[in-house]
């Protein structure tokens, strides 16, 4: 058994029947459904296996309900995911150089969304392409993605923007992919939208990024190259900072951004003024 999804262009085939069912069962997957004809470029296979073991554990990661951990195995890539409390473990695998990840385990739709990211993030990785946290606005058919840790109003910014800017709409408000054609960035829609739920197949050239900070005032700056490339890389996979390959492939997409797009830094109020302060440096209107 198995389906194919197109995600930022790139054609994802699950396989075996297990996971095929449980990733039918994750919101959003479905929107990027397609035919299983062609020739996938990367594979998520279920595999009845006992997992390999940890070599070196890379990064550990403890959010409010799930334990988990990235790092290398004796021949690649290896996460761990499980509910605290429970010895209930989903396990990805994924060989150097292979464009296939094996899944192991529980496949619990909360555990299996956030291990099919890290398994397509590490996938796609050396193709140019990156999923950065950010919300993602679409006007005059270009993409604009805002920047900010959890909490500083991402989401109330890119609201501000439909609320206020005629013709801007949503594309992404968690983890759009980035992804490099020919030197251009472009921004693409994917099923990983947090507590927002828009999935979008759409693609649009990236032409601004915007790091976010609250403020009792709107004030926005164009950054200087090392200060830009200080306000994307904490918005993209913590845990592939601390693998040597990894990090090169995500600073070099991160370069190709710098090249072509403006970093701006905007301190803020949640407010209107704000929107159009943004809008207007970025498109002039």
């Amino acid at each position: 058994m198995e389906q194919d999804y197109m995600i930022a262009g790139f054609r994802l085939r699950m396989e075996g029947e297990p996971l095929v069912k449980a990733v039918a069962n994750i919101g959003g997957f479905g929107v990027f459904a397609i035919d299983s004809t062609a020739e996938p470029n990367f594979r998520f296979v279920w595999s009845e296996e006992k997992a390999p073991a940890f070599t070196a554990e890379l990064y550990r990661n403890d959010p409010v309900l799930t334990h988990n951990r990235f790092g290398r195995y004796e021949k690649g890539y290896i996460f761990e995911t499980t509910y605290i409390g429970s010895d209930q473990t989903l396990t990805v695998w994924i060989a150097e150089g292979s464009r296939t990840a094996y899944f192991s385990g529980n496949l619990d739709v909360s555990l299996l969304r956030f291990a099919c990211w890290i398994a397509f993030g590490v996938l796609i990785a050396p193709q140019k392409a990156v999923a950065i946290h950010t919300s993602t606005i679409v006007f005059h058919d270009k993409a604009v993605i805002f920047l900010g840790e959890s909490g500083t109003g991402k989401s109330t910014h890119t609201r501000l923007w439909r609320e206020n800017i005629e013709g801007a709409t949503l594309l992404n408000d968690d983890s759009p992919i980035v992804r490099i054609h020919n030197g251009i960035p472009y921004v693409y829609g994917s099923p990983w939208s947090g507590k927002t739920p828009c999935y979008k197949t759409n693609s649009y050239e990236l032409v601004g990024c915007v790091r976010l900070s609250q403020a009792p005032y709107n004030e926005i700056k164009k950054l200087k190259v090392m200060q830009a490339y200080a306000a994307l890389h904490p918005s993209c996979p913590p845990d592939f900072a601390y693998d040597e390959k990894l990090y090169d492939c995500i600073s070099q997409i991160l370069n190709d951004i710098l090249v072509k797009v403006p970093v701006y830094h905007l301190a803020c109020l949640p407010n209107a003024e704000a929107a159009h302060l943004s809008c207007k440096t970025i498109f002039g209107v």
